[in-house]
């Protein structure tokens, strides 16, 4: 049975010098003896308390969250990772509740719920919004519900994070998570949490608006390869929209004025044969993609098990 000693606590930060030394801290105190923190390069000695406390550090060598969790894993030697924010509003408390389904082997991948069980203050109002709208695009685009996408708390093997294609640098990485994990059928588990506000005199990282518009053109990109049908009928149903609009008021002005506006009549037809197409094509890309996604299945399937012959 796997323990604590299987597992690294990755911690990315930049800036958190006010907090990183609890955090650190607070998991040493729970009994984990690997905390890694990777570093943006932070001005402030968040490194510096990191190491008075205990934790490994390093610098990593791009910016952004995504690719420090990237490089961190790829330093980590223990099967199970453990991933939180040093900024203090997880829980060392949680990680139990965090690491169960891994450890008894119903998940590959774990997602704490904020929502569940949230301070007052943790989050304002626009962000909680924003929040909301995403895992509900989530849901819809990629046909599963898993609470809170957003979340900084997350518990995986190394081997699912492996298999996973993630690319995205800043705040995205929650989001190509959570997709990567449907579309490569990575087993998933939601647990609730606690969610509490910054500790006084910490700043957020997060600029709601840029990073929001950031997530929402992430999750948009990637239902490209997860979803075609929505991606591409979306993109059918606008042209669709303007094609209609379009030879409605060329049939408006014949009609009104006898002005024929022949070549916005053509424009018209074009927008909506276009989308048609393209409707089309997002049918024969899901077809593709679901044939793709079986396949991928399998392999990982057959992988495991020589795996664990190899293993015996």
């Amino acid at each position: 049975m796997p323990d604590r000693t299987d597992v690294c606590v990755l911690l990315p930060t930049l800036n958190e010098s006010e907090t990183i030394g609890d955090v650190v801290g607070g998991f040493y105190d729970h009994g984990f003896e690997h905390v890694l923190v990777v570093d943006g390069d932070s001005t402030d000695g968040t490194r510096a308390i990191a190491r008075e406390h205990g934790a490994r550090v390093i610098t990593q060598s791009g910016s952004g969250k995504g690719q420090a969790v990237r490089e961190g894993v790829e330093q980590i030697d223990q099967p199970y990772v453990l991933m939180a924010d040093g900024d203090g509003t997880y829980r060392p408390e949680d990680a139990d509740k965090m690491l169960t389904p891994l450890f008894a082997g119903r998940a590959e991948h774990v997602i704490g719920d904020r929502f569940a069980d949230m301070e007052a203050g943790a989050m304002t109002r626009l962000n909680a919004v924003g929040n909301r709208l995403i895992n509900r695009l989530f849901a819809t685009i990629h046909g599963r519900d898993l609470q809170d996408i957003l979340s900084g708390y997350r518990a995986f093997t190394t081997q699912s994070f492996e298999r996973s294609k993630l690319s995205a640098d800043g705040f995205g990485i929650e989001t190509e998570l959570a997709v990567e994990c449907v579309r490569r059928g990575v087993s998933t588990a939601v647990v609730p949490i606690r969610y509490e506000a910054r500790p006084g005199g910490s700043e957020t990282n997060l600029h709601p608006l840029k990073d929001g518009g950031r997530i929402l053109l992430t999750l948009y990109r990637l239902a490209r390869m997860n979803n075609p049908i929505f991606y591409f009928g979306s993109v059918a149903a606008v042209g669709t929209a303007g094609g209609v609009a379009l030879g409605a008021f060329v049939g408006y002005r014949y009609l009104t004025a006898g002005v024929s506006h022949e070549v916005l009549a053509l424009l018209a037809a074009f927008l909506v044969l276009l989308s048609v197409q393209l409707l089309m094509f997002g049918v024969l890309s899901d077809i593709i993609v679901s044939i793709h996604r079986e396949q991928t299945r399998r392999l990982d399937d057959i992988a495991d098990q020589l795996e664990e012959q190899n293993d015996e």
